[in-house]
Order: structure tokens, then C-alpha cells, then sequence
């Protein structure tokens, strides 16, 4: 009895064990399929041949693509997992098997028949303690799985290598083997749905392309994930051409996700082996038919020899293929219930990860599709930078949890950083079997409250991308079709992670510049009180080109500029920016709006045919409430009046800039105190859904509901003063809430609102003089009067002397009337105006000279000084500050001294 034990019973008349086995087999026929009638002829050679365990691998959907586990017993999953996927031309005793269509028995002390044992993992050394290997004393006997159309995989039993099976065990390992083959082969031939095969009955009238004369061709964009497809290659994965997105996620949406491992890995080998790409794979078409390709692609190289595209061809193999590759399983109960729900969030997942465009986007994706597909409890997608890894998103796990995974260093036995390093999934069952591998980090289960993972490498076109982490609340067994899932999606979400990584990159550094060029906060100025919001667009498009300012000019005067560059990119934003430096370029030399836009026009023009703006500039006086604008294609501003009426200004908008013809119109109008101008883009009051007109009527509306509703100002309760700044805060944010309610928008917006305050008449005087030498007397006369009634008399003698180097100037060099202005606002400003063109000039005076010095003392007096022209001559004006921190004068000098030294 010891020794038939240790041979195992034998088959045959007399063998009545093997009899009961055969009796079993033929019991069993009708019953099972799929992976139970694997999972059964695996327990049952294992018993017969008194073995530690078996395992059954299958043919790959490729020819050549190798051998792959799909069922297994007795073994620990660590070895039986190494064991995943077995090259077909290998030494390793399934191959040979498969390869030579009859049985095998070789020693599994790391040598086959003399030929160094390979592990089956692609791991690099032989070392005893790996899983793949076995201990000095094991054998493995295999024999293929036969079919009438030749062998679709191998049974593999692992045994003692002392107890060699005799001739009828052999012989019932043999018949077992052709005994599954056949019911694989049957079972094949009505395939229902079925998480293995995905095949399903073609509905009546459903014509497939059957012949392989029927080629789709594919031209694949490897960095930005877009494809192309003819009309064919559209037919055969029944694609309508309307609706594809032409992104390689739908593609590998396609794919069955059985094969998608595969595909994914016979696509990145190809990369980065710079060969061909062929493959053979189950697809399952939207309209719920599936088939057989075959795909052949050639890779293309830039420049630098980096891979950037793949083209290639493909044609349905359906009626060709071997269908012994399709397992059945039974027909619909709870197992394929699961199984369709999950083919069905992945193909959700695939989508959402194709219309992913942030890494935060990619984040919610996961979390949204993966974790209810395999009932799991958390999620962690990192980058990894220098030795540590950067979380970029997490769910099921606190923040505190992830912060102290971030500090740990790659290098400090993290297996998330491990995989990525290995480029190779992990798969961990509980806590105790991490702790076992994981000695350095043996506190971070309970920590993070999480009983089993899945820790996968993100690997995009041949590059390490990042890891994810897939975490559950319990232990798990992850079976083959897991691993396989779970890995397949891994390459799509390191696609999508890639692409959203460059995305964030790009629009991050797109979006400050943009910032970078708009003005970082409005002035405070008399004349007039200033807020502004910009808008950017949707998270699909681009920075924009539109712009705002605010310009201070002389004697209490305001330029105010809104413009958009037409167009939405990195190259309009800079457009942006050279036109608002130039705008304030221009503003200091005090042109009229039209002379302003005119030279705008011209350095349009000069960019390009291709660039245009709109623009609007307005030019406001606090000294007579006048306000003068000139528009180039810009809507026209509101003008809201203290009664609350609403008004647009008529008049002729002319042309873009880059497309107008010179002069542009200008419209003068006068605004009463307390006014509010409103300037604006198109982005504010234009869209798909409404005109440009409907837009600005529902600006007047939003206008008059949201100042007729606001609160009364805080500061100015009576409504005796003008509302303060953060009052226009609240009313643009009333404004853009009113005019796009949360919506994403399909252009960005700017909105300029400005409150304008006349200056009061007794903070200005102005004197006429006489075109005589006596008028610089009668100057410092006026000012030394009204800076006494001021009470500013420690700023008297500097500007009798700056009052009187202009008038001077004037006697001299110009012609008359001269009139003498001073104004009393947040600088002292003293004007001296004539009726002369002529633009005085500072010169360099020579040591003989007894002139010329008179500008230079005027520039070295005042904090601020320069000239306009106005309507009938010109104007010279100075500044000097009014607050004591920023003097006009050199330190411990006086006006006399100044003017000695530069005599001197």
C-alpha cells in the first residue's frame, strides 16, 4: 500500500481508482466549463499523480505572444503568480509541452535537459529563494491541452522528482489532457457572454466583415495619444465616424479587457524594442458584437530618433481564428452579472480618462470607475521625484496618512515605489503577507487601515509615469483575471496621466504669464474709484488675450484701456502684452485716443496678417467731468448715470486693430459726478446661445437689478459720498455671477467698472498772464497767495520757482495767451499752458552758456513733470507730492541753493 501511494493509482482494468476517476470525467462532461472544468482537471491529475499542485496555462491571443496562467491549485499564489505569463518558445516545461503536443517531465531544480532554467516573470537571476524557482527535489510533468485543431495550452503538475509517475498514470495524465482539450474545443462552439472569450451570438442580418480582404489602416500620434482611422478601420470596431474622438483610450476601450493586458504590453514592447507591432485580439463593438483582429504597425521616429507615431493596418480574423481560445462559462447567473457590470464601468473608465484633461480630472476618474469595479476601499496615484513619491490624489485614505507616505523615501521599502523601480505589478493579499515582505514599513496596514492592495507601475510609451496604489478593507485573493484587469487599466491610466501631466504643465505656466501680464491691482487714484475681474475660459481652452489698465495722467486725468487679442494661446497672451505695454508707452506721451489707437493699428499691422484686436480707450478729466473715447471693433462701455439709467454711447466702433484704416471716430461726452463707466470683452456678453445685442441688454438689466438691489455703502451710509472700492468688488462679482451663472464659458471675459469723482473747485485755481517778462513775477504772486490759502506754504517757494522757470520759458520761446493752473488733489500740480507747438526739450548747457538750464531745474524740483497738447497750443505741467514721505527737493537743499548749483 506504501508504494502504490507513493506511485499513485494506476489506470487500467485493474486500477479501479483511475476507473472511478474515468467514471467522473465522463460525469463531469456536461457540467462544467470554462475555468471550474480547468480548476476540475487540474484536481484531478493532481490527485492521480500524488502531486504538491498544478496549473493550467492557455495560448495567448497573439501567435507567439506566449502561454498565460488561468487557473491554478494547491500552489501559493506567490509562486503560482510568477508563473503569470510563460514565453512559448521557452524551456519551461508548459511550453514544451504546448510546442511538441506531447507530454513532459522535467527536473525543476533550475535546469531543464541541461538548459539553464529562465524565469517565467523576466526575472534576471536564478537565485532559489525567487518564486518562480523550486527546491532541488520538485519536478514538473505537462501535457498539452489537444483539440481536433492541434494544442490551445498545457496542464502542469508539480510532483516529487523522487516518485517518477508510472506508464498508466502517464497515460491517464495523457487522456486527461485531450479529455479537457475536447471540452474546451466543445464549449467553445456556442459562445455566450463570457468573461474570457467576450464572444456573443451575431443577431440576425448582422454582417460583419468576414474576409480578410476587409483592412482598416491606423495612424497613432504615440505623444498626444490621438489616432486616425479610415472608413474601414470604422466599420470593423463599428465605430460611427461622427461620434469617435479619435483618442487611443476609446481604442483600448474596445479591446476586450481579457486581451487588454496584452495588447498594452506587445505595444509598449514594440516602442521600446523599435520593431514591428503585431497582435491578435478579441474587440467588443458598441452595438454589442464582438470578433477577432489581427493588427500589424510599423513605428515612426523624429528627428532625434525618440519614437512619435505608429501606423499600421487591421482586418477581423473572425471567421478564421481557432475557436478553442474562446471559454464558455455557464449561462447567466451571478458570476456573469458581476463580470458584465465590471466590462461596463471599465468601458465608462476608458471614457472618462479619454475626456480626462487635468491629473486632478484622471483622479476622480479612477476613483469613480475603478473602485466600485473591484470593490475596493482606496486609491493613490503619485508621481515619483528624486527619491520621493509626490501623491497627486487620493481617496479612502486620510490626508495625514498620505503626507507621511510623501516623507518616506523611495528607497525606505515602499512597495509603491518598488513597482514603479521594477516596472512590475504587486499584489499583496493581507496585512500579514505585506508585513512579511515589507519588514521597514510593517505599521503602515494598520495605519492606513487597508487589508490587501494592488500596487501598480504606471508605465506610458516606454517611460515610468507615476504609481497607483488599489487598496481594500479586507484580504483578497486577486485572481488571474484581476491581475489582468488591474494591470490592463494601469496603462490606460498612464496614458491619461501623462497627457494631463504635460496638460497642467502647459496650462499652469500659460496661466501665470497671463496673470503675470495683467495688472496686479488698480491704482488709487482721485479721479476715479476701480475694479475688474477676468474670467478665463472653460478647462478645454486656452489662455486668452484679453486686458485691462488704469493709467494715471497729468492734472488729475485717467486713461482707462480694455482690449482682447482675437484668438485664444500662449502667442495671444504675449500679443496682449506687447499692445498694453505700448498702450502705456503711449499714454505717457498724452495723445488723444484716436492719435493712440492709430499707432496701436500700425504695430498690429506689423505683427502679422494674421493678428487682431479690439480695443477701447478713454481718456477721463476730473477737472471738467469730460471724457473722451475712441473704439477699434470694441463694444461701446455702459455708462450708468447716478439715477441708475443705463446707456451705451453711439457711435462708429471702426475696425480691429490690424485690419482699420485711420482716423478712428472719437466721441466727447461729459459725465456727471459720481458716474459709472462699465468696459467690458465679449466674452461677458456674447456666446453660442445669444448675439452680442442680446448680451449688452442683459448687461443694462443685470446693471440696474444689481445697483437699484445693493446695500447702501458702509463708508458712505447717506449715499453723500460715492461708493468705495469694495463696493465695485461686490458689484462685479453680482455682475459675473448675473451674466455667466457658473457655467464654463467658451471665450474669457474681462470686466472693468470705474467710478468717476469730479475734482472740487476750490482744489483748483488758474490765472491768465501777460505775454510780457513781468508775468514771472505775477506768477510767483498767484502762487504764493493760494498755497497760503491752502495752507502749503512749505511747498510756496519751490513752486514760485518752477511757476516761474515756465512762464519764463513761455516769455521766451513761445507766444501766448499763457495761462498759470495749480491743483490740489493727492500731488500739487502747477500748469503753465500758451498757444505754441513747439515741444520744449532739456538740453546740456555748456560751462559758458548763460541759459538752458531752466528745464533742467524744472526736472530736478519736481517729483514729476512733462508736456501735452491741447486744443490751442500746449501745456507744461510739474507734480509734487503732497505727502511728506516723498520730498521734491534733495535732502537738506533748498529751491535757492538747487538753483545756485545748477547756475554753477
Amino acid at each position: 500500500m506504501g508504494e502504490q501511494r507513493a506511485r499513485g493509482p494506476q489506470i487500467g482494468p485493474a486500477g479501479r481508482v483511475s476507473e472511478e476517476r474515468k467514471r467522473l470525467l465522463a460525469e463531469a462532461g456536461d457540467d462544467l466549463q470554462g475555468v471550474e472544468l480547468l480548476r476540475f482537471a487540474i484536481q484531478q491529475a493532481v490527485a492521480e499523480l500524488g502531486g504538491l499542485g498544478g496549473m493550467v496555462h492557455l495560448r495567448g491571443p497573439s501567435q507567439g505572444g506566449g502561454l498565460r496562467l488561468v487557473a491554478s491549485s494547491g500552489l501559493p499564489p506567490a509562486r503560482a503568480q510568477a508563473w503569470e505569463r510563460v514565453d512559448g518558445n521557452g524551456p519551461l516545461a508548459p511550453a514544451r509541452a504546448f510546442r511538441g503536443a506531447a507530454s513532459v517531465r522535467v527536473s525543476m531544480a533550475n535546469v531543464v535537459g541541461g538548459i539553464p532554467q529562465q524565469p517565467p516573470s523576466g526575472r534576471p537571476d536564478g537565485s532559489a529563494a525567487e518564486p518562480w524557482s523550486w527546491p532541488v527535489g520538485t519536478a514538473m510533468v505537462a501535457v498539452p491541452l489537444l483539440c481536433p485543431g492541434g494544442p490551445v495550452g498545457a496542464l502542469s503538475v508539480v510532483t516529487v522528482a523522487s516518485h517518477e509517475p508510472s506508464p498508466g498514470q502517464l497515460a491517464f495524465f495523457d487522456a486527461l489532457g485531450r479529455w479537457a482539450g475536447e471540452r474546451l474545443s466543445e464549449s467553445s462552439a456556442t459562445p455566450p457572454d463570457s468573461r474570457l472569450a467576450g464572444r456573443r451570438e451575431q443577431p440576425p442580418g448582422s454582417h460583419l466583415p468576414q474576409e480578410l480582404g476587409t483592412v482598416g489602416t491606423w495612424d497613432w500620434d504615440i505623444r498626444t495619444g490621438d489616432v486616425i482611422w479610415n472608413d474601414a478601420m470604422l466599420a470593423l470596431f463599428g465605430v460611427d465616424p461622427d461620434t469617435f474622438d479619435g483618442r487611443v483610450e476609446t481604442w483600448m476601450g474596445i479591446v476586450h479587457p481579457d486581451d487588454l493586458p496584452w495588447v498594452l504590453a506587445e505595444m509598449d514592447e514594440a516602442i521600446c524594442a523599435g520593431r514591428m507591432y503585431s497582435s491578435e485580439y478579441r474587440v467588443c463593438r458598441p452595438d454589442g458584437t464582438s470578433a477577432w483582429v489581427r493588427t500589424r504597425g510599423r513605428l515612426v521616429v523624429d528627428d532625434n530618433g525618440e519614437p512619435a507615431r505608429m501606423i499600421g493596418t487591421l482586418w477581423d480574423v473572425t471567421k478564421t481564428h481557432d475557436d478553442l481560445e474562446a471559454l464558455a462559462e455557464p449561462g447567466p447567473g451571478a458570476a456573469e452579472r458581476a463580470a458584465a457590470d465590471r466590462a461596463a464601468r471599465i468601458k465608462q473608465l476608458t471614457r472618462a480618462l479619454a475626456e480626462a484633461a487635468t491629473v486632478r480630472d484622471v483622479v476622480e476618474a479612477c476613483a469613480d470607475h475603478v473602485l466600485p469595479s473591484f470593490g475596493a476601499a482606496g486609491l493613490i496615484l503619485a508621481f515619483l521625484e528624486g527619491d520621493h513619491l509626490r501623491p497627486v490624489g487620493f481617496t479612502g485614505y486620510s490626508k495625514e496618512f498620505v503626507e507621511r507616505i510623501a516623507r518616506i523615501p523611495a528607497s525606505g521599502g515602499l512597495p509603491i515605489a518598488e513597482s514603479l523601480r521594477d516596472r512590475t505589478p504587486m499584489f499583496v493579499n493581507s496585512a500579514e503577507e505585506y508585513i512579511e515582505r515589507y519588514p521597514t514599513t510593517a505599521d503602515l496596514p494598520a495605519a492606513g487601515g487597508k487589508k490587501a492592495w494592488a500596487f501598480l507601475p504606471l508605465i506610458a510609451s516606454g517611460h515610468p509615469v507615476g504609481s497607483c496604489v488599489v487598496s481594500f478593507s479586507e484580504p483578497r485573493r486577486f485572481t488571474g483575471e484581476e491581475r489582468n484587469l488591474l494591470t490592463a487599466l494601469s496603462g490606460l491610466v498612464a496614458q491619461a496621466m501623462e497627457r494631463a501631466r504635460l496638460y497642467d504643465k502647459e496650462h499652469t505656466r500659460a496661466r501665470e504669464l497671463q496673470r503675470g501680464l495683467l495688472p496686479h491691482g488698480l491704482p488709487c487714484l482721485p479721479a476715479v474709484t476701480a475694479a475688474a475681474r477676468y474670467l478665463p475660459a472653460g478647462k478645454d481652452m486656452e489662455v486668452g488675450g484679453d486686458w485691462y489698465d488704469v493709467i494715471p495722467l497729468s492734472a488729475d486725468r485717467v486713461a482707462i484701456v480694455i482690449g482682447d487679442v482675437m484668438g485664444h494661446g500662449v502667442t495671444e497672451a504675449v500679443t496682449m502684452a506687447r499692445l498694453r505695454t505700448a498702450v502705456r508707452t503711449l499714454a505717457d506721451l498724452e495723445l488723444s485716443p484716436d492719435e493712440l489707437l492709430s499707432h496701436l493699428n500700425d504695430l498690429v499691422s506689423d505683427l502679422g496678417d494674421d493678428f487682431y484686436a479690439t480695443c477701447l480707450y478713454l481718456v477721463y478729466d476730473a477737472t471738467n467731468r469730460s471724457c473722451a473715447l475712441a473704439r477699434a471693433g470694441h463694444p461701446p462701455p455702459a455708462v450708468v448715470r447716478p439715477d441708475g439709467t443705463v446707456h451705451f454711447p453711439e457711435a462708429d466702433p471702426n475696425s480691429p486693430l490690424g485690419a482699420a484704416t485711420p482716423p478712428f471716430d472719437t466721441v466727447d461726452m461729459e459725465l456727471p459726478e459720481g458716474s459709472l463707466l462699465v468696459l467690458y470683452t465679449d466674452g461677458l456678453v456674447e456666446s453660442p446661445t445669444f448675439d452680442i445685442d442680446q448680451g449688452m441688454t442683459q448687461l443694462a438689466k443685470a446693471l440696474n437689478g444689481a445697483i437699484t438691489g445693493s446695500p447702501p455703502c458702509r463708508h458712505a451710509p447717506d449715499a453723500a459720498e460715492p461708493p468705495c472700492a469694495e463696493c465695485l468688488e461686490c458689484l462685479c462679482d453680482r455682475l459675473t455671477t448675473t451674466l455667466l451663472p457658473g457655467e464654463e464659458t467658451t471665450d474669457d471675459a474681462a470686466l472693468l467698472l470705474v467710478r468717476t469723482h469730479a475734482l472740487p473747485g476750490d482744489d483748483m485755481a488758474c490765472w491768465p498772464l501777460p505775454d510780457h517778462p513781468r508775468a514771472a513775477g505775477e506768477a510767483r504772486e498767484h502762487v504764493r497767495a493760494q498755497l497760503r490759502a491752502w495752507h502749503l506754504d512749505d511747498l510756496s517757494m519751490t513752486t514760485e520757482l518752477l511757476a516761474s522757470e515756465l512762464v519764463g520759458n513761455v516769455v521766451r520761446h513761445a507766444r501766448g495767451p499763457i495761462h498759470l493752473r495749480l491743483l490740489r488733489s493727492n500731488v500739487l500740480t502747477c500748469e503753465v499752458s500758451d498757444g505754441s507747438l513747439t515741444t520744449p526739450r532739456i538740453r546740456r548747457a555748456a560751462d559758458t552758456d548763460e541759459g538752458g538750464r531752466g528745464l533742467q531745474l524744472v526736472a530736478a524740483l519736481s517729483h514729476r513733470w512733462g508736456t501735452r497738447f491741447t486744443a490751442n497750443g500746449k501745456c507744461i505741467w510739474t507734480e509734487q507730492p503732497l505727502k511728506p514721505e516723498s520730498p521734491a527737493l534733495l535732502p537738506e537743499q533748498s529751491p535757492l541753493d538747487l538753483y545756485e548749483l545748477l547756475s554753477d
